[in-house]
């Protein structure tokens, strides 16, 4: 989706939750983040935006700089009524959210800056590709840039990667392509870096040419509180070929642990007092019972992207009711009703098992969510 500017983006999430601004790499579209959006968007708007002439974004009049595609971003969240989001780079795109964080503190949450540094090499390097791709295109560059992006097991562990990101590549608009290599040749943040003061995370691959782990280590030491996590078996694409690892490192910094994502979705189902009460009621022989509840069932499972919590809630109370767990049940139920359930939609779900777990279940749990409703001044469910 365009905007005005002919800034392609693409939205994934549910309104409302906080967003995510995600900023890939040179010669990749917003698919470098396919790996991470399935599994943050449970949580998380996650915001892909391209560069300048890949996915079809407009190339912008002028030369190419680190500040005109900083604030292309910033615009772009202007418009997008988007006042503060954390923000995640790969690559080019970590130079850009750095740029952000350093100019723009006040918009930036967390940070997560992956496979890039404050300079890239040498400019006159990338200030010849410039000149070499408007003169021959971007598919002169395919063989150097896969070598670069993966290791050689990437072929083994995802057979279909190399091709699909060569296809990338060659269809990146060498304007475009030429214009974020001037942004690079004239990018260094090295002095301004000291200045980033939200959360941040820095994320390489252990066999990463382009910036190697020693690059990153020494990157960490410039920014205050920056927590540096290196992943074996990755090159410069190292969210595309550890995807897992790169997944865990990411939530873990932008949500909070297993037990912190789990304590959040434990109190949105039944509800902060009940989470409350029952920690608050552990002992030393059930706090482990707790924090296994808590980070398993709802950290793990119930945080996983292939179902809405909505739609795990009902799911629950009707299997609750075919297994005969009456106090479960009410405590669901109960939940249930705190967050909005509607009075229609728990008639359909107890009418449904009514018909797979039988008539007695079902009217147990009729008399169970009569009870509960009572109680919440909704006497007709």
């Amino acid at each position: 989706m365009p905007d005005e500017e002919g800034v392609v983006y693409r939205v994934d999430g549910p309104p409302g939750a906080p967003v995510l601004v995600m900023v890939g790499s040179l010669g990749t579209t917003g698919e470098v983040w396919d790996g991470q959006v399935p599994v943050l968007r449970q949580w998380l708007r996650a915001l892909r935006v391209e560069h300048p002439g890949h996915g079809g974004a407009a190339v912008p009049a002028g030369r190419g700089s680190l500040e005109a595609l900083g604030e292309r971003l910033v615009r772009l969240l202007d418009t997008l009524q988007v006042p503060r989001a954390s923000f995640a780079g790969l690559s080019l795109g970590g130079q850009i959210c750095m740029w952000v964080a350093v100019h723009h503190p006040d918009r930036v949450d967390h940070l997560v800056i992956s496979c890039s540094v404050p300079r890239f090499g040498s400019p006159r390097t990338y200030a010849e590709r410039a000149v070499a791709v408007r003169e021959r295109g971007t598919q002169h560059l395919v063989d150097g840039a896969i070598s670069r992006w993966f290791t050689d097991q990437l072929p083994i562990s995802q057979p279909g990667t190399p091709a699909k990101y060569r296809e990338m590549l060659a269809a990146v608009d060498p304007e475009g392509y030429a214009y974020c290599c001037e942004a690079v040749a004239g990018a260094d943040l090295s002095g301004d870096v000291s200045r980033l003061t939200a959360p941040t995370l820095l994320v390489g691959g252990g066999s990463d040419p382009v910036v190697t782990p020693d690059m990153l280590a020494s990157f960490a030491t410039q920014v205050k509180g920056a927590m540096l996590c290196i992943l074996p078996g990755a090159a410069h694409l190292a969210n595309v070929e550890q995807p897992g690892a790169f997944n865990d490192v990411l939530v873990n910094h932008l949500l909070g642990s297993a037990a912190t994502r789990g304590r959040k979705v434990r109190e949105a189902v039944l509800g902060a007092e009940h989470v409350a009460r029952a920690l608050g009621e552990a002992t030393e022989l059930t706090a482990d019972f707790q924090d296994l509840l808590t980070r398993w069932p709802w950290g793990d499972i119930w945080a996983r992207p292939g179902l809405d919590v909505a739609t795990r809630r009902l799911l629950t109370i009707a299997l609750l009711v075919a297994l005969n767990r009456p106090e479960e049940l009410e405590m669901h139920i109960r939940g249930a009703l705190e967050s909005g359930v509607t009075q229609g939609e728990l008639k359909e779900v107890l009418m449904h098992t009514a018909v797979y777990a039988g008539i007695p279940a079902a009217n147990s749990a009729f008399a169970i969510a009569g009870r509960v409703a009572r109680e919440h001044g909704r006497p007709g469910t």
